[in-house]
């Protein structure tokens, strides 16, 4: 089943394309994952899909009733501010203790209800986003570089739990990792971003692409280029090779 499908969609940021021609799909139950550099469009990108933000050109088209759940990379919380998981998960709309405990167990933290949000470590307070964002049971979690500020120990443990939601909800995944061993570990299909789709395949496919080897480099420097990679050099992502495939 089809949830999201973009068409020849492009949006524009005061005259200039920050994104370009974008063909995208995601189906029920498939992991996919976006990388890119800074600035290739993909918080744009989870915007257009969420309907935040409206397309300059083209089509969206949602599967009717679609449900989306989103974590985003951080929250900021006044530290002097007194608010509990419980009434956190309670804003806006008040839900039954029952819910609330089973979404925090979902994530992985069943133990946390009554802590105040302010003493959350950092993996903890993603896992309270994350329960927050299965509240809604949806048919699409978005999670959006959802582990940026954890250590390695930290980041494998909330992806391996997002593995596990997606075979107890049956939920479709898409997220935005730096974090090249979470794709290559949890992906079905990888979408190399640069303002376009560059590239698109499984996870191994695109790490061999040309396309993505322009971005990001080759072997072990490709690796941690994922991490701090800044774009200071220009690309021409061709469309002329057999694999990965190729988005016209």
């Amino acid at each position: 089943m089809r949830l999201v499908t973009l068409t020849n969609a492009t949006i524009r940021h005061s005259g200039t394309p920050a994104l370009d021609n974008i063909a995208f799909h995601i189906d029920k139950g498939e992991i996919v994952t976006i990388l890119g550099p800074n600035g290739s469009g993909k918080s744009t990108l989870l915007r257009a899909i969420i309907g935040a933000l409206p397309l300059s050109d083209g089509t969206l088209e949602r599967a009717e009733g679609l449900r989306i759940g989103y974590v985003p990379q951080k929250l900021h919380i006044d530290p002097t501010l007194p608010l509990t998981v419980k009434r956190f998960l309670n804003l806006p709309v008040r839900i039954s203790d029952s819910a609330a405990k089973a979404a925090l167990t979902d994530a992985g933290v069943p133990g946390l209800i009554n802590r105040q949000m302010t003493g959350l470590s950092g993996g903890q307070m993603q896992r309270v986003l994350l329960a927050r964002a299965l509240l809604s049971k949806p048919d699409l979690l978005i999670l959006d570089e959802a582990t940026q500020g954890l250590d390695q120990p930290g980041s494998a443990a909330f992806y391996q739990k997002i593995e596990t939601v997606r075979t107890e909800l049956g939920c479709a995944i898409l997220m935005v990792s730096h974090e090249l061993h979470v794709v290559m570990a949890a992906s079905d299909r990888v979408i190399c971003l640069n303002g376009h789709i560059c590239c698109e395949g499984e996870p191994a496919q695109v790490a061999s692409a040309p396309e993505y080897q322009a971005l990001f480099g080759t072997g072990t420097h490709g690796t941690l280029a994922l991490y701090r990679h800044e774009h200071d050099h220009s690309h021409d992502c061709a469309h002329d090779h057999a694999e990965p495939e190729h988005r016209h």
